[in-house]
């Protein structure tokens, strides 16, 4: 059986996290504290103090869905509200971790990813940080060329070096 392509799992994701976003409010929780706490997961990422295999294990315990199913069956059961605050933030941050493409890792490397490698740039170099990556397809100035009248008001689009 062949995996889902990459871009289905990011939209299918997507859709996660716009659900997380209609029960959080229906719920009368304020939304804010979405983006609020959006971070604090990311904790996990402490095992890779340690070494890659660690960081892995601890990333993927707190980036898989079944705690945040875990809490929001156990809101069901029980209507206790922390239990659906706790779930749903939790599941919307794994949902937006995977639309920014950070998948589960593999013990090999932070940037190992079930979703593909992060850094990974539209011409094929790894970046060090995803960030990088976005910085190339950024617009910058041209830089002043003598004999080329109006070439210094264009822009063009940023090469990465090919060191």
């Amino acid at each position: 059986m062949k995996p889902l392509p990459v871009w289905f799992e990011r939209a299918e994701n997507l859709a996660i996290a716009v659900a997380v976003v209609v029960v959080f409010v229906h719920l009368h929780f304020s939304w804010w504290w979405l983006p609020a706490l959006f971070l604090a997961f990311d904790a996990s990422m402490a095992g890779y103090l340690v070494d890659n295999r660690a960081g892995a294990v601890c990333y993927n315990l707190v980036h898989a869905y079944v705690v945040p199913a875990v809490l929001l069956f156990s809101y069901v059961l029980s209507g206790s509200r922390w239990c659906a605050f706790a779930g749903l933030l939790w599941a919307f941050h794994i949902a937006g971790d995977r639309v920014l493409g950070y998948g589960l890792k593999f013990t090999s490397s932070f940037q190992d990813t079930h979703l593909g490698r992060i850094g990974k740039s539209l011409c094929g170099m790894h970046a060090k940080f995803p960030w990088d990556a976005v910085s190339t397809l950024l617009p910058r100035a041209a830089p002043q060329r003598p004999g080329q009248p109006g070439h210094a008001g264009r822009l063009e689009i940023a090469r990465p070096p090919l060191s």
